[in-house]
């Protein structure tokens, strides 16, 4: 799965859109820095600088910042709202959206911005279709019509109200029509967009961004730029560096411990640590074709021995929390029908019920397969737990085997692996996000579940559905139906962290539920 909350059916407010572990890295309403360049770390690589190819979360973090999209998600919302656009609106019920561009729209090179470069950035990322790129978010678009300079109506295949949310988020990236090829992905490293940065420069090192100087919308930057430097994985390198102040913040890739560890030492080392809200998600996948894990009690006992507070205790030192649905907390229509199954803490006397009177008398032998190239470190020690708590119950036995993450994926379509490890980062803060690409069409977790009311019903139901709110009732059903036939176990629901200098603020208005990190809210004192 790609990449990549707190509020139940509405959305959560600014005012508690992050919970600080210490206090002054993210003081609310910070004044502005005194306009000098922030200098960012991070552990993920920046795939791609052409939004026709990247969807992984450090090329949309590059995305959400230089380019702009017809809509966008303020700070501490997951509604989206007007940006390149001064209005958007459906049609003809979901089937047909019509945006009304803003005045004066231009690229960071002096090039206007109209409706000819909003329909050229769609089709382009339809038209190349890059096998790592987010066409397949925008698959229900059937043809786009400009019938004026500042006009754009999308018509689309199929009615589907979460289209607002895919073209707010970095999928909907607005390029200039003059810049990039048609039919190819730019591969000079360089962007153009019409957003709050320009990218100056961009290395294996890092990235440098600087104000955009020709942008227009509602973004107030403060700060003069943002540096990021890349440590492509190396989470002990990263630490080193803030600690020596060769970075001012570190997002993304810091290992738990480490986390836990500056957090325990705030105020001490100057050092803060702000907590947000956050939608990432980790299931174990049962492959349903599988001749062990594709039998119900064996899936049912495995419910009822995860111990998930020793996970989030042992494994994730707190920076994540026990997760008992497919729809995460702070998404709309999250419920908890694994705890309400399956309960809270592990019931081997249940586990042990539900094999006997399925005529399973002997240990189950089971491999549970993890890739941490994909999923970080964290997870061999994750799924090494999960086989000894099912071992230590008696009534398993369990091990665990890790791979690397292109051998990991083809033995999956291979139908290989029984049980094995999947995690995804939203790109939009919608429960159809977390059930469509596990359980629609070509969908992503690749374990042969089937089931005709989400396919058939459920799903395309809820996408005709403008009033998300309407849709709870249907999402639900849908959730209970995962927790009855258990083609996946939720395990845990990260938190979003942020570790910076003391003079760094502004950092939690980027650590919200719409997942998009806001550079131009960060300043330095």
């Amino acid at each position: 799965m790609k990449r990549r909350n707190q509020w139940l059916a509405a959305p959560l407010g600014a005012a508690t859109a992050a919970a600080l572990l210490s206090g002054c890295g993210a003081q609310e309403g910070a004044s502005e820095g005194d306009g000098t360049t922030v200098v960012m770390g991070i552990s993920d690589d920046v795939q791609a600088t052409d939004p026709a190819s990247g969807y992984d979360p450090g090329s949309w973090l590059l995305f959400n910042n230089v380019f702009q999209s017809l809509l966008s998600f303020p700070k501490g919302s997951t509604t989206p709202q007007p940006d390149a656009a001064q209005s958007c609106a459906f049609e003809s019920g979901s089937k047909v959206y019509r945006c009304t561009l803003r005045s004066g729209l231009k690229f960071s090179n002096g090039n206007d911005l109209t409706a000819e470069d909003v329909k050229f950035s769609f089709e382009r990322t339809l038209k190349i279709n890059d096998e790592n790129g987010p066409a397949v978010m925008l698959a229900s678009i059937d043809s786009i019509e400009t019938p004026d300079a500042k006009t754009v109506v999308f018509k689309l295949k199929t009615p589907d109200a979460t289209f607002p949310s895919k073209i707010a988020s970095g999928a909907g990236s607005i390029v200039d029509h003059r810049e990039y090829p048609a039919d190819k992905l730019r591969t000079d490293g360089k962007a153009v967009g019409s957003g709050v940065y320009s990218l100056e420069s961009f290395d294996d090192k890092g990235a440098k961004f600087v104000v955009n100087s020709a942008y227009s919308g509602e973004a107030k930057p403060k700060n003069n730029g943002m540096t990021m430097k890349f440590f492509h994985n190396d989470q002990a390198a990263l630490k080193a560096a803030l600690e020596k102040g060769e970075v001012d913040f570190a997002f993304r890739g810091l290992a738990a411990k480490d986390v836990a560890a500056l957090g325990a030492a705030s105020g001490t080392q100057q050092i803060d640590v702000v907590q947000g809200t956050g939608a990432e998600v980790e299931h174990l996948v049962f492959n349903m074709d599988d001749p062990v894990a594709g039998q119900l009690a064996v899936r049912k006992a495995i419910a009822y021995l995860v111990d998930r507070d020793a996970l989030v205790r042992d494994v994730f030192q707190g920076t994540a929390s026990p997760l008992y649905s497919i729809v995460p907390s702070g998404i709309a229509a999250h419920t908890t029908p694994f705890f309400d199954r399956y309960g809270g803490s592990p019931q081997a006397d249940k586990a042990k019920q539900v094999l006997r009177k399925a005529g399973i008398d002997k240990k189950v032998k089971i491999t549970l397969w993890s890739t941490p190239s994909r999923y970080g470190p964290a997870t061999d020690q994750e799924m090494s737990t999960i086989a000894k708590q099912l071992t230590d119950s008696g009534l398993f036995e369990a091990d665990m085997k890790s791979v690397e993450f292109s051998q990991y994926e083809k033995d999956i379509a291979a139908g290989k692996y029984g049980v094995y490890v999947k995690g995804w980062v939203p790109d939009y803060p919608d429960p159809d996000n977390f059930t469509q690409p596990f359980f629609g069409e070509g969908n992503v977790l690749g374990n042969n579940y089937k089931n005709d009311t989400i396919t058939g019903t459920i799903i395309p139901k809820t996408a005709a559905v403008a009033d998300r709110a309407s849709t709870e009732a249907d999402f639900t059903k849908l959730q209970d139906i995962v927790a009855q036939e258990l083609p996946v176990l939720p395990l845990w629901q990260g938190k979003q962290y942020a570790v910076a200098r003391e003079n760094v603020q502004g950092l939690q208005w980027s650590l919200d539920a719409s997942t998009v990190f806001r550079f131009w809210e960060i300043s330095k004192g």
